[in-house]
């Protein structure tokens, strides 16, 4: 099997290319490097097991290139965040959708058959109901939940007009080694900074709001069964369908890193999400996905990970 991965030097897609590989995948990575790390996929490089393509997914000109000679798309490449769309909403647009658009025509006039879509739980925009199902009022209230739903809606027209499959994955809370901290960042490693750092963790609003944190190991490898399913087109949510406070998660990752910094109290921010679990029994169904690392073994990882890649810098 040859894959393609958009997005592949960066947080999760780096994964999934070590696990293709691992696999025994023949990958390409197409990558503009404006939020993944090289880095990540630098072995890979060196040791020509992949073949590294630095272009924009919209550059629709390289990505029908890149599709050339490819059994399966996973597309990862994506302007990502909340806060980041709203301050560049036309950025998050002509990424994400725009840049869907490319893959799919470059699949369409390569004869690529097959895509796995990283989307995002934030299709849902506020949560009618605590644990959620797929079929969940979607009702995205950011330019970036809006440009994932509608590269998903995308994905399945293209699927209903061509030979395309198209898998979407909507993703939870997604944790684990080479997620580094951003401007923009997740909880966790915002979290480990600030840990390494000897600065207390601040909590916005009580602190008992709940998340469900999956491994991106995990993660890799739900991608990689959705690329070997004989399902068909369809949608699932990703996460491990269990959740834990974050004033557990701070307390656990301060025991974990044996460094007690405390914590501080902000005030809740507008929009914030007070509970979010994923109802995983549709993936487990149709993909036998069910998410095997346990958070706090996760956690150890990641914590030793980011002291000797990320620690002080």
């Amino acid at each position: 099997m040859k894959a393609l991965v958009t997005g592949g030097s960066g947080f999760i897609g780096s994964n999934i290319v070590k696990l293709l590989l691992d696999n025994n995948y023949e990958v390409k990575v197409l990558d503009n490097l404006s939020s993944g790390y090289q880095i990540n996929i630098q072995p890979f490089i060196d040791n020509k097991s992949i073949e590294f393509i630095r272009a924009d997914v919209r550059n629709g000109d390289a990505v029908c290139t890149a599709c050339k000679g490819v059994d399966v798309v996973f597309h990862l490449a994506a302007c990502v965040g909340r806060q980041k769309s709203l301050d560049d909403p036309i950025l998050d647009s002509s990424t994400n959708v725009l840049g869907a658009v490319n893959v799919l025509e470059g699949m369409r006039k390569n004869n690529v058959h097959r895509i796995v879509y990283s989307s995002s739980a934030a299709i849902f925009g506020e949560l009618v109901t605590p644990t959620i199902a797929e079929d969940h009022p979607q009702n995205a209230d950011s330019p970036y939940g809006v440009s994932k739903l509608a590269a998903e809606k995308m994905i399945l027209a293209y699927s209903g007009i061509y030979d395309i499959t198209g898998v979407c994955l909507r993703y939870f809370n997604i944790y684990g080694v080479n997620q580094r901290f951003d401007l923009y960042g997740n909880v966790i490693p915002i979290f480990a900074k600030r840990i390494y750092a000897g600065e207390p963790i601040t909590i916005y609003g009580d602190g008992t709001q709940t998340r469900d944190f999956v491994n991106v190991h995990d993660v890799a490898r739900a991608n990689y069964l959705a690329s070997k399913s004989e399902h068909g087109t369809d949608v699932y949510n990703l996460g491990s369908g269990s959740s834990i406070t974050i004033n557990h998660l701070a307390e656990m990752m301060q025991d974990i890193a044996g460094i007690q910094v405390g914590i501080k109290y902000a005030p809740e921010r507008p929009a914030d999400v007070k509970h979010c679990k994923a109802d995983a029994s549709k993936v487990l169904g149709a993909l036998g996905f069910k998410a095997e690392v346990e958070l706090e073994q996760g956690l150890m990882e990641y914590m030793q990970w980011f002291k000797d890649n990320c620690a002080g810098k």
